[in-house]
């Protein structure tokens, strides 16, 4: 999954930059050198170094893979602070795309302190599933799908939803997302302990 920048804005002002920014602030903040943060991440160090240098294009399942060797959760590490009053359009907003299927989710809000819970808008095509390794102990996904056919939930039991339908599972053990129809949409709210 790649995260796509906006036109407009610098480089060094953009998703990439704040992800960089993130990544180092996290990093350093759990006392961790690259080569263990790498080493926890199963990613290469190289592939790390780059991307706090604001390098390249971190996959959904790299951000993943860090925010749980960090002990943080994804928005953490993607998404800039917030005013009080935000409006996000159809869109807009910061996307991440899988390497693995085409799915892309866009971060409409992040968990802010005290809370527990980040919430994505996600556009997914039929092809490949979005297979997704365990995220931190605890997590709960919920989600509402909007338009299209899907099946989601736990690698060894996923349910087809359609249009309208709600669905939680722990988001905690491995999970897949696989858009049944063209223009698959949903909203999941990512919950936490």
């Amino acid at each position: 999954m790649s995260v796509k920048p906006k036109a407009g804005p610098a480089p060094s002002q953009g998703p990439i930059a704040t992800i960089a920014a993130s990544i180092r602030r996290e990093r350093e903040r759990a006392g961790l050198s690259l080569s263990e943060l790498a080493k926890r991440a199963s990613i290469a160090k190289s592939t790390l170094s780059q991307l706090e240098a604001a390098i390249g294009n971190p996959s959904v399942e790299t951000l993943w893979a860090l925010g749980v060797a960090l002990g943080v959760t994804v928005s953490r590490l993607i998404d800039p602070p917030r005013a009080a009053v935000q409006v996000i359009r159809a869109g807009e907003g910061p996307v991440a795309y899988s390497d693995q299927a085409n799915y892309a989710a866009t971060l409409l809000a992040s968990c802010p302190p005290g809370a527990r819970r980040d919430i994505y808008r996600l556009r997914v095509e039929p092809g490949a599933p979005r297979l997704s390794k365990p995220h931190m102990p605890g997590t709960m996904e919920h989600l509402v799908l909007s338009s299209g056919r899907a099946l989601v939930g736990p690698v060894e039991a996923p349910v087809e939803l359609w249009p309208g339908d709600y669905m939680t599972y722990p988001g905690d053990a491995p999970h897949l997302f696989e858009a049944l129809e063209p223009g698959t949409t949903a909203v999941i709210v990512m919950e936490h302990v």
